[in-house]
């Protein structure tokens, strides 16, 4: 089974990039993947969750290979300054999510202004466990609320990929070291 998922999220992949979020079918989705839209719908209810699966998929793995490359630098703080940036480095790079940003980025919105999607709450809860496991190079703070503080100015500089450069992740580094602090 979980193959089959696997090639329906690469086939929900595939066709977000060819043709952007809005134009993309179920019907194109099973067909990409060689399978029947029955067979979609028995693994997933509709569209809407086939790609929250495929956004969690890809920020879950982006997210562990980035916690793996930090792990080894030496204070809490460096480490969460960094997996902070290479996240959004990695992000703003990210064929899916530059592709959602370029064609669909409409359809981002309610993970703005009304709620957390299932991708953002493994960040922050990712964050929260580093803030909860930190050594004194991080203030005491509230894990929950520093948390959602940090995903939500990370998340800005995601969602602003197109206008920002390597000078303003320097400025990310900056702004998240000395919440830290």
């Amino acid at each position: 089974m979980t193959s089959l998922r696997n090639r329906l999220l690469d086939a929900t992949q595939a066709a977000i990039l060819d043709v952007g979020l809005r134009r993309t079918t179920l019907a194109d989705v099973a067909r990409r993947a060689g399978v029947s839209r029955m067979t979609v719908y028995r693994q997933f209810d509709d569209l809407d969750s086939l790609v929250a699966a495929l956004l969690t998929r890809e920020i879950s793995a982006l997210l562990v290979a980035v916690e793996e490359e930090v792990h080894p630098l030496d204070t809490s703080r460096e480490r969460i300054v960094e997996a902070c940036v290479r996240t959004v480095e990695r992000l703003r790079e990210h064929a899916l999510y530059r592709r959602l940003l370029d064609v669909d980025p409409e359809m981002l919105l309610p993970f703005v202004f009304d709620r957390f999607g299932s991708s953002q709450q493994i960040a922050r809860d990712l964050v929260a466990d580093m803030l909860a496991a930190a050594d004194t190079s991080v203030r005491d703070l509230d894990v929950e609320s520093a948390a959602t503080a940090i995903l939500l100015t990370c998340q800005s500089f995601v969602f602003g990929a197109r206008v920002i450069g390597q000078a303003e992740l320097k400025e990310l580094r900056h702004v998240i070291d000395g919440y830290l602090r």
